[in-house]
């Protein structure tokens, strides 16, 4: 077995290492200095310059427009769906929504299976079904606070759990049309950029009062967020959407949790400790039935690593 072909599992514990540092400090802008939401976001789309220059060193900017629509979408769903999650927890209740966003790898494993033919053996769906299991459970916070548990939210949460699932499965189809990850990265920081308006319309007014260190330490962890937004592109190029999707999502809160209980002395609740089980349980099975299987996922988009980056076999 080629080597290059399970790079996937470089790029996907990278994001795991990014993405779990950047939620164990990303709230504290806001809970240490009020800083507004809308303004970490739209700290976070000019962060996304940063790999995005690095992505396109020593890369061609696909022009074709096949690779604008499916970067745009894969932009758009993710940004605005971060967007519609600030409404969403000004509505309702943060303990109910967060595990309905967190099933977005079900809409994504689903698209994959039924629009890409990614096969799933029976001990990887073990570990799906676990690792979804886990993403569940790891956002379930320990309080509880339905003092506004009705409203517009429900319908808030559905949307973004349906966009950010269909974010991870237009990454993965890019790549399998033969976009390289930079050209749809690129394409991700164009979208995100176009929503700051937006977001400053949703802010109301600028906080001219923040101390220095709220935008300082937002931009500091919002890097963290970017460039694991770049490796995210990275390892769905190279491995199947079924296994990429459950296994980022399950064990990015798990290193956050960790961080949180090293930084914070925050125990996790049960629901939380029973998740980090379930998430490791599931991404060992996952990451084991790959390699067992030897199937080379990675699509003619990835970048040129060492792989051999001839297309997937697919069902007919």
């Amino acid at each position: 077995m080629n080597r290059g072909t399970k790079s996937w599992i470089l790029y996907a514990s990278l994001l795991v290492l990014f993405w779990g540092v950047w939620g164990a400090f990303s709230s504290e802008p806001n809970s240490r200095y009020g800083y507004p939401n809308e303004m970490i976001y739209i700290i976070w789309a000019f962060t996304m310059l940063i790999p995005a220059y690095f992505a396109m060193r020593g890369n061609t900017f696909d022009r074709r427009p096949i690779a604008a629509v499916y970067g745009l979408i894969a932009g758009l769903t993710g940004a605005g769906g971060q967007l519609l999650l600030f409404h969403a927890l000004a509505n309702g209740p943060a303990y109910l929504i967060f595990p309905l966003v967190s099933l977005s790898p079900v809409v994504t494993v689903l698209m994959a299976m039924a629009l890409l033919r990614e096969r799933i053996n029976r001990l990887a769906l073990v570990g799906v079904v676990a690792a979804l299991a886990a993403i569940v459970l790891l956002s379930i916070p320990s309080g509880k606070d339905d003092s506004n548990s009705h409203g517009p939210w429900l319908l808030m949460a559905i949307l973004i759990c349906v966009a950010w699932g269909v974010q991870a499965f237009c990454m993965r189809k890019a790549a399998v049309v033969g976009v390289n990850d930079a050209t749809t990265f690129g394409w991700m920081t164009i979208s995100g950029l176009l929503l700051v308006p937006v977001a400053f319309v949703m802010m109301g007014e600028f906080p001219s009062d923040a101390p220095w260190q709220a935008p300082a330490l937002t931009a500091v962890t919002q890097v963290l967020n970017a460039v694991g937004a770049l490796f995210l592109v990275m390892a769905f190029s190279r491995g199947k959407a079924t296994v990429v999707a459950p296994i980022t999502n399950a064990l990015a809160p798990v290193l956050t949790i960790v961080l949180s209980l090293a930084v914070y002395r925050t125990l996790p609740n049960v629901w939380g400790a029973l998740g980090i089980v379930l998430a490791l349980a599931g991404s060992t099975l996952m990451v084991y039935s790959d390699e067992k299987s030897g199937e080379n996922s990675v699509a003619p988009g990835a970048a040129d690593d060492g792989a051999d980056v001839s297309p997937a076999p697919q069902k007919s």
